[in-house]
């Protein structure tokens, strides 16, 4: 059964300097869910949540709350300037500060560090401990993925499935949003629709919606004729009954244009293309020898060891690996930018780089859209060689004409990458260089991007944690395994990951022989070839645990399934909603534990 909700919105309506944002939402959520959020750059995703928890009031409509819901949400780019330790940052507003403590150390965050000295990754984690310290009813979330690494991806992944109350996420990382949601809250035209399904199966039901979209226009355009044929032969209009009728079919046609703008409004997308330039020879970039070491306080950071690297023309290389790692450092190595303690880096002569960082530094808030796009003035931009007005360029990147004089610092985060990328992808180069260019972006921009990279005939070089996108785009990656060395594997982000685990399998130290006595010669200690007592004992808890909360889960299943129970006995239903959380994250642990224990008897006697 549907439990019944902890917030809902009923006919909400919002507008911003006379223009309609929002025109009608209506939606609720409920315990358990866990909802992606969905929609284009500028439709008003991040508003809709600030709406939810109350910081924005609509114009009318009803936000309604469960009494003793608690909210806590995290921003796109969270702010820790004013603050001396990380600590008193998460802990603000908290009773009792050892739950932001303990948060932070399960982030990987020194609570006394000095914000100013902390990372991109390591801000998107202290604002991360922050909202799970709160112990909210209501998580809120706005691209929470930005700036970590697939490990700390992976394990934000874990702690949202294992959460008891309501989440709702906007995310351009379509694997994180596969893996936690339940829901799918899709808000086009300035309404939601929500999918009982997660973000697996939103392109189906979406393509289900238009089906259906499609169907109710083609009727409403034959009517809408009929009506307009009514018209064109002469009836007056001067008696009350025609009056009402020309008043119907004004309706009908603004009807009609707002369903038909619905339906394009998915279809209608990004033109974004990239010149691969001149030709140049195969060899683009020749790295021998590599090395090269920071000093830092806590010791050396060594970024590369003697690594030799040979990149040709249409090579398509993803770089990945956890933070701090040193991958847009080696970027800039390989590019010259910075030099080498030892080795030395060789560039194809007619080498062109197009380098769009993550960091969109040249940006300047206080310009138009316009004069981004073209600072020299004037209504044109070279685009690849050649001359675009600048309305139509901007236009292949989704900016409508009104929105050109509209300062860049407005933007929302995702409509600044596309920004970005509309700046870089001007120029023609042979060699293009992204780092996170994923961050931010609508499913639609991140779908044609990828064909964009698929059609591009240059060398790519990616820096990116989606995992989805360097599937998608890449054809091999570069990967840290420690002191400074690196390995090339073939295939994307998975085939990586799969081909890592064996060469760490076989890299692994192997027990030292123990040399025998003189005196009196030993025998050859034997290699392990079964579990350890230890070991086999856990398993076997295991094997019995498991049954148990699959029979406890069944248990709860069947009593939360009850209709009367929420009325019958509030106490009962709340107490078995939150042990059914609790006891599917308990089964999880158990059987990837199981699994693991598994693994290690297989490659024993393997």
């Amino acid at each position: 059964m549907a439990q019944p909700p902890l917030i809902s919105l009923s006919d909400v309506r919002l507008s911003f300097g006379g223009t309609p944002l929002f025109e009608g939402v209506t939606l609720s959520l409920s315990k358990g869910e866990r909802a992606a959020l969905v929609g284009r750059n500028g439709a008003g995703k991040s508003t809709l949540m600030r709406v939810i928890t109350g910081v924005i009031e609509p114009d009318s409509g009803e936000v309604w709350r469960q009494p003793g819901v608690t909210s806590a949400s995290l921003a796109q780019e969270p702010d820790l300037s004013g603050y001396d330790t990380v600590l008193d940052y998460a802990a603000e507003g908290l009773e009792a500060a050892y739950m932001a403590e303990a948060e932070l150390m399960e982030f990987g965050i020194d609570p006394k560090a000095d914000p100013k000295t902390l990372s991109g990754g390591q801000l998107r984690r202290a604002a991360l401990a922050k909202t799970f310290a709160a112990e909210p009813t209501l998580i809120l979330m706005d691209e929470p993925t930005n700036h970590l690494d697939v490990p700390m991806i992976e394990y934000l992944e874990g702690r949202l499935r294992a959460f008891n109350g309501v989440v709702l996420v906007v995310s351009h990382d379509r694997r994180f949003l596969e893996a936690v949601s339940t829901n799918t809250l899709w808000l086009r035209q300035g309404k939601v629709l929500k999918s009982p399904e997660g973000y697996v199966k939103f392109d189906q039901w979406a393509e289900q919606i238009e089906e259906e979209e499609a169907r109710e226009l083609r009727q409403m355009t034959t009517h809408l004729k009929e009506e307009q044929h009514w018209l064109a032969r002469g009836v007056t209009a001067r008696r009350k009954r025609n009056q009402g009728r020309l008043a119907r079919l004004k309706d009908l046609k603004a009807e009609h244009a707002q369903a038909r703008s619905a339906l394009n409004d998915r279809k209608a997308t990004a033109a974004i293309t990239a010149d691969a330039g001149d030709s140049l020879s195969k060899k683009v970039i020749e790295a021998k020898g590599l090395s090269k070491t920071f000093q830092t306080p806590e010791g050396p950071l060594v970024i590369a060891t003697d690594l030799s690297l040979r990149i040709l023309r249409g090579d398509r290389i993803g770089i990945i690996g956890p933070n701090g790692a040193g991958k847009t450092t080696l970027v800039r190595l390989l590019l010259g930018e910075i030099e080498p303690d030892e080795g030395s880096v060789r560039h194809a002569s007619t080498l062109e780089v197009t380098y769009l960082d993550q960091t969109r530094v040249t940006l300047n808030p206080d310009d138009t859209i316009w004069e981004a796009l073209a600072p020299a003035g004037g209504d044109s931009i070279t685009v690849q060689g050649h001359q675009r007005h600048v309305a139509a360029y901007a236009k292949d990147f989704l900016f409508r004409p009104e929105q050109l004089r509209q300062p860049v610092g407005a933007l929302s985060g995702g409509e600044r990458n596309r920004l970005t990328l509309a700046i870089g992808l001007a120029r023609a180069a042979n060699l293009l260089v992204m780092d996170e260019p994923t961050n931010d972006l609508d499913m639609q921009t991140l779908d044609l991007l990828e064909d964009m990279l698929l059609a591009y005939e240059g060398t790519l070089i990616l820096v990116s944690h989606d995992r989805a996108f360097l599937d998608a785009t890449v054809t091999s990656c570069l990967s840290p395994i420690g002191a400074g060395e690196w390995i090339q594997t073939a295939g994307g982000w998975s085939d990586a990951q799969m081909q890592l685990k064996d060469i760490r399998r076989k890299d692994a130290p192997k027990p030292a022989a123990t040399k025998p006595a003189a005196t009196a010669p030993a025998p050859k200690p034997k290699a392990q070839t079964k579990l350890s007592y230890k070991d086999e004992h856990r398993q076997k808890e295991i094997d019995a645990l498991i049954p148990k909360l699959q029979a406890e889960i069944a248990k709860l299943e069947a009593a939360l399934a009850d209709p009367a129970l929420y009325a019958r006995d509030p106490a009962a239903f709340n107490a078995a909603s939150a042990r059914i959380g609790l006891a599917r994250a308990e089964l999880d642990a158990a059987e990837f534990e199981w699994l693991e224990i598994e693994e290690k008897r297989a490659s024993l006697t393997g």
